[in-house]
């Protein structure tokens, strides 16, 4: 039988490899390529990658049972510096990763209670989950076409799903104290 859990787990590890990913390149960005006006969605890389950062943290507090809403969104881009956000990001991935690993299958179906501004929005934990990784995807995706406007070769961020592209993960694994096995499960 296939776990249910398992595409959430996958899309948790697959969101903190990516963001790492992309945090190494940006991390090797010309000065004021940054923060650079961009053609995109938002008008720069930082501005999309707080905005990542901010949605993230906006719906992550509702999973786990807070009432943040927008206040997750003030200011706008919390971090100007990439450094201090890729930093957070991090943590907040690594928070991600391992409250999905410790879903069980009955844990999808659970409610979450969403504080938008003028009601609170009520999702199943799968839909909320899927709805999360989705936007951060395409917003990752506008960052690595804007990368490919600067200084700096966009890194590949769909290495970590196939089981025939281990050889091009194994850094990042390394790197984060993972095995292939776990991450495969």
């Amino acid at each position: 039988m296939t776990d249910p859990v398992r595409p959430y787990r996958q899309l948790a590890r697959n969101a903190l490899l990516a963001n790492r990913r992309l945090a190494q390149a940006i991390a090797t960005l010309q000065p004021g390529e940054w923060q650079s006006p961009r053609t995109s969605f938002f008008p720069s890389l930082r501005a999309t990658m707080n905005h990542i950062h901010t949605v993230d943290l906006f719906y992550f507090d509702a999973v786990q049972g807070g009432t943040l809403g927008h206040a997750a969104f003030d200011p706008e881009e919390p971090y100007p510096d990439p450094t201090a956000l890729f930093a957070a990001q991090s943590a907040l991935d690594q928070t991600v990763v391992t409250l999905v690993e410790n879903l069980s299958p009955t844990d999808l179906s659970r409610p979450v209670r969403i504080h938008r501004p003028d009601r609170i929005q009520t999702e199943t934990l799968a839909d909320t989950l899927m709805h999360v990784f989705l936007h951060d995807q395409h917003h990752r995706g506008q960052v690595h076409a804007m990368l490919s406007g600067t200084s700096v070769k966009p890194p590949q961020l769909d290495e970590f799903f196939m089981a025939d592209d281990a050889r091009f993960r194994v850094g990042d694994l390394a790197a984060l104290g993972w095995d292939e096995p776990p991450l495969m499960r």
